[in-house]
């Protein structure tokens, strides 16, 4: 029997249990992925653009 002064069943308050669980891995494992990439060095090609880009922008700026 539900019991509507409690918010629900017994089963309703397990399957919003397994739901927090679920969305607590999820963001566990999302935060892990997330601080793997954080620490991957920035790629070299990556340098190499940002370097060119403030060298035409400094061009740019000395130009007018």
């Amino acid at each position: 029997m539900k019991d509507s002064s409690k918010g629900g069943s017994v089963r309703d308050t397990a399957r919003r249990l397994e739901k927090d669980v679920t969305n607590n891995q999820i963001a566990s494992k999302l935060k892990a992925l997330y601080q793997a990439v954080e620490n991957e060095p920035v790629p070299r090609h990556f340098i190499d653009l940002l370097r060119r880009l403030d060298e035409a922008e400094e061009a740019q700026s000395h130009d007018c």
